[in-house]
């Protein structure tokens, strides 16, 4: 499951960078998002969050549980959590409302989504039970 999620993530983050290439705002901060959130579906799964799963289903709901499982204990910088929000945020401005992201802001987007995947996939390559493993260098 976890690799899964990489993958997902992976693909994403791919599409967010052609999207932002070609002009679209709206559509790479989307893909930017969804990367974020199968990284941390990812990270969630190898800390162990399985039992909790129906929880963060959701976007609000793996949020927290991102921000409790993995900030929180220390094994991801308190900067993830904030862009895993911030993008979030992001993302619904372009989903949702008339006016597109601004192209800066959606660069910003996949940045934030790029740093994030590769934090996850440091993070996993150490022991579930450590802490402190990435902090944000």
């Amino acid at each position: 499951m976890i690799a899964e999620f990489m993958s997902k993530a992976d693909s994403a983050l791919g599409s967010a960078k052609l999207l932002l290439d070609a002009g679209d705002s709206d559509g790479a901060t989307n893909r930017a998002w969804y990367a974020m959130f199968d990284a941390a579906s990812a990270a969630l799964a190898w800390a162990g969050a399985a039992a909790t799963h129906d929880r963060h289903k959701t976007h609000s709901g793996l949020i927290g549980a991102f921000g409790e499982q993995l900030v929180r204990t220390g094994r991801l910088a308190a900067e993830f959590g904030r862009s895993l929000n911030r993008v979030q945020e992001l993302r619904l401005t372009g989903d949702y409302l008339a006016e597109p992201v601004p192209l800066e802001r959606a660069k910003w987007a996949v940045q934030e989504a790029e740093a994030f995947v590769a934090a996850v996939r440091h993070l996993l390559t150490a022991e579930p039970s450590g802490t402190g493993i990435d902090q944000g260098t």
